[in-house]
C-alpha cells in the first residue's frame, strides 16, 4: 500500500503541519528580540506571526485528531497555506525592511514549508475524495 493511499496520510500530514507552525509560532514568541535583532524583521511581525501559528497548530491538531477529517476546513488550510507563502515571497520583495541573510532564510524556509504542506494536503484531499467515490460504487 502507498503511503499516499493510506487512510492515516492526510491525518498525518495535519499533524506535520501542526507541529512545524507550533514550534516556529513558540520560538518566535519565546525569541521575538532576538529573532528580530538576527532576522531584520520587526519584533511586531514576529510577536503577532508566532502567536497566530501557535493558533493555528491548535487548529490544526483538532483536524488531525478527528476520525474523519474535515475536508472543507482541509481545504481551506490549503488555500490559507499557499496564502502564507505568497505573503512571504511578497515580504521579502517589497523590500519594506532591512531583512538579513538570515531573515531571508526564516522567511524563505517557512513559505517552502507551507508550499509542500498544501501540495500534500491538497493530495490527501484528492485520495480521500477518490476512496469516498470508490466506496459508494
Amino acid at each position: 500500500m502507498s503511503v499516499f493511499a493510506s487512510p492515516r496520510f492526510l491525518p498525518n500530514v495535519m499533524w506535520a503541519d501542526a507541529a512545524s507552525c507550533a514550534a516556529t509560532g513558540a520560538l518566535q514568541v519565546a525569541f521575538t528580540d532576538a529573532l528580530a535583532r538576527l532576522t531584520g524583521l520587526p519584533a511586531p511581525l514576529l510577536m503577532g506571526t508566532g502567536v497566530f501559528l501557535l493558533a493555528y497548530a491548535a487548529m490544526a491538531a483538532f483536524m488531525a485528531s478527528r476520525s474523519t477529517p474535515p475536508r472543507g476546513l482541509i481545504g481551506l488550510v490549503v488555500v490559507g497555506n499557499l496564502g502564507w507563502a505568497a505573503a512571504c515571497i511578497a515580504l521579502l520583495v517589497s523590500g519594506v525592511f532591512a531583512v538579513s541573510a538570515l531573515g531571508m532564510a526564516w522567511v524563505l524556509a517557512q513559505a517552502a514549508c507551507v508550499v509542500v504542506l498544501a501540495e500534500l494536503q491538497w493530495t490527501g484531499l484528492r485520495r480521500t475524495r477518490g476512496g469516498a467515490r470508490m466506496a459508494m460504487a
